[in-house]
């Protein structure tokens, strides 16, 4: 993200306080801008990079912050970028591979008020709503809610209802995502190219639907992970052609690698139940237990049929710990 005084919106698009019932200076003011540094040697190095930086929303008044989690993986140190101009120093706390979500404390008094949380499952299609970066008004955007849907990930990520919006927010990592009633309803995660009419393609946000953090926030919070046995992992990217799943590539050193999968796959079915998507083919892994768990997969490769068992293994065994500060 380039630094505050670099880039504003354009006044057009940003939101205007006397079309939000809410106080929007003070919602804005909550949302603070986030950089990360990453070990070389981390496992998501390669992938995400060593320098990331975003956005992240207080959420309590002891300067809790959430994020969305790609960003603080492995990081060895944080920083937050305030309203008021300072920077403070930051810990993770733990993020969440099955929704998303990271969590920082931010090490200093942070001194304005947070972002109450509010019903991701209330909001509706066609809302107006704000994407938030930090920065106050000229790094938010005036939005819509134009469709709430499921979301398969090609990096084993599925959630059940994902938010979209329109115009998109070009600096979407871990904005905040204002509702009507001027509470935090989701934070942003990609954004995406849709197909339109006469050739034409529009591009969305995706944003994690807050709702997500509600059941996991304590254990965040306090065990830096979430009380719950962990999903298999099988360290692969997989993508959909028409109606079949292509694996695009294996993460290195990881289980795909190890059972000797390769680029060009095709997956016909998971422990014998055919699959022709994403979600079908995630799920299909995750309800054959816990991290360990052996993945029969049958293959296209080559054009000939060939079964594969995978041992998955558990995404955070992979990861470097958070630093204690």
């Amino acid at each position: 993200m380039p630094a505050t005084s670099d880039w504003q919106l354009p006044a057009a698009v940003q939101p205007r306080s006397e079309d939000f019932n809410f106080d929007l200076e003070r919602a804005l003011a909550a949302v603070v801008g986030l950089s990360a540094r990453v070990p070389e040697d981390a496992f998501t190095a390669s992938i995400l990079g060593t320098e990331r930086a975003g956005h992240g929303v207080v959420i309590s008044r002891d300067g809790l912050v959430l994020t969305i989690g790609y960003l603080i993986t492995e990081a060895e140190s944080i920083w937050l970028s305030l309203a008021d101009g300072r920077s403070v120093q930051g810990h993770v706390l733990g993020y969440d591979q099955a929704t998303g979500f990271g969590l920082v404390q931010a090490l200093a008094r942070l001194d304005f008020a947070e972002l109450p949380i509010g019903d991701s499952a209330a909001a509706k299609v066609g809302e107006r709503v704000v994407v938030a970066a930090a920065g106050g008004q000229s790094h938010a955007l005036a939005a819509h809610i134009v469709a709430k849907q499921e979301f398969a990930g090609y990096w084993e990520y599925v959630l059940d209802e994902a938010i979209f919006t329109a115009p998109a927010h070009p600096f979407w990592g871990g904005a905040a995502l204002i509702g009507p009633a001027g509470d935090l309803i989701g934070v942003g995660s990609l954004q995406l190219e849709q197909a339109g009419g006469e050739g034409k393609s529009h591009h969305l946000n995706m944003i994690v639907p807050i709702n997500l953090l509600k059941p996991i926030l304590g254990d965040l919070r306090t065990l830096g992970r979430v009380n719950r046995p962990p999903r298999p992992w099988l360290g692969l990217y997989a993508t959909e052609v028409g109606d079949q799943v292509t694996i695009a590539g294996v993460t290195e050193r990881g289980p795909a690698q190890r059972a000797e999968l390769k680029a060009g796959d095709v997956v016909l079915a998971v422990g014998g139940t055919e699959v022709s998507d994403l979600a079908a083919f995630f799920r299909g892994v995750w309800s054959l237990g816990e991290a360990g768990v052996k993945v029969p997969i049958t293959l296209s490769r080559d054009g000939e049929t060939t079964e594969i068992s995978v041992t998955s293994g558990d995404r955070e065994r992979y990861l470097k710990a958070p630093r204690l500060h």
